[in-house]
């Protein structure tokens, strides 16, 4: 039985999608294809792919419309391909719940380069039982549940993967370019503003004031550490800058 990644790919153009399915036949992948959106979703549920790579305008059914109906059916990595170009645009496709976003025209490696690197942080080994309690916040790593004050949080993918690797080193600096490598991968290290907005994202969930985070802090220019409950905790405020990207903080 092979163990080639399983790949949708939706696009209304032919060519595209005949494109992307030699390219990505030839980097070892397996690949499915469908040019609509209905057609997509039944291929989800007969064959459950790996990843999805979702042409974001399409007509009938738009590229964000897919991905929330995917995701009732059988949850995967998302990947948005699109010929738009726009910072807000890519922002908000990853603030609905894409883990990624591909510009046309693309270089077959980088989004094989993309590809990998979704299903590496989407595929990561389970982590010892362990539960890290900061303030409010409970964070069951094992189980991948965040609750605060006793009630369950809902988290995109993409936040929960930023918090893990946070909540997994309590008390320790974690670089930002540690954090783009682990989460989005080697060619996201040095993409500051990326972990900025979703570090805000975090911080409104898990923050009692997002404005004056006491859980997730800032070392201006170099990191993030989470403050997990530790008796050294306050040795671990020594030298902590005030916070610098308040205006990133959602509302």
């Amino acid at each position: 039985m092979t163990t080639a990644p399983l790949v949708l790919t939706v696009d209304d153009e032919l060519g595209i999608l005949r494109l992307m399915q030699m390219e990505l036949s030839a980097q070892g992948f397996q690949v499915i294809s469908a040019t609509s959106g209905e057609a997509a979703l039944e291929l989800l549920k007969e064959h459950k792919p790996d990843i999805a790579l979702v042409d974001l305008m399409m007509p009938e059914m738009s590229g964000m419309e897919l991905m929330k109906r995917m995701q009732k059916i059988h949850p995967v990595p998302v990947i948005f391909v699109t010929a738009r170009d726009k910072e807000q645009e890519k922002i908000r496709g990853l603030e609905l719940g894409a883990d990624d976003y591909v510009v046309k025209p693309f270089s077959p490696e980088e989004l094989s380069a993309r590809i990998r690197a979704v299903l590496r942080r989407s595929n990561a080994g389970s982590e010892p039982e362990r539960i890290v309690r900061a303030g409010e916040v409970e964070i069951d790593l094992t189980r991948r549940l965040v609750k605060r004050s006793g009630e369950p949080l809902s988290l995109t993918r993409t936040e929960w993967l930023l918090l893990q690797q946070l909540a997994f080193h309590p008390g320790k600096l974690m670089l930002n370019s540690d954090l783009l490598t682990k989460v989005w991968g080697p060619e996201y290290r040095d993409d500051l503003q990326y972990l900025r907005v979703w570090i805000s994202r975090l911080r409104a969930k898990l923050e009692v004031d997002p404005s004056q985070p006491k859980i997730l802090k800032t070392r201006t220019g170099i990191g993030y550490i989470f403050l997990a409950e530790a008796p050294d905790s306050d040795d671990i405020l020594e030298g902590m800058e005030p916070e610098e990207d308040r205006s990133l903080v959602a509302s």
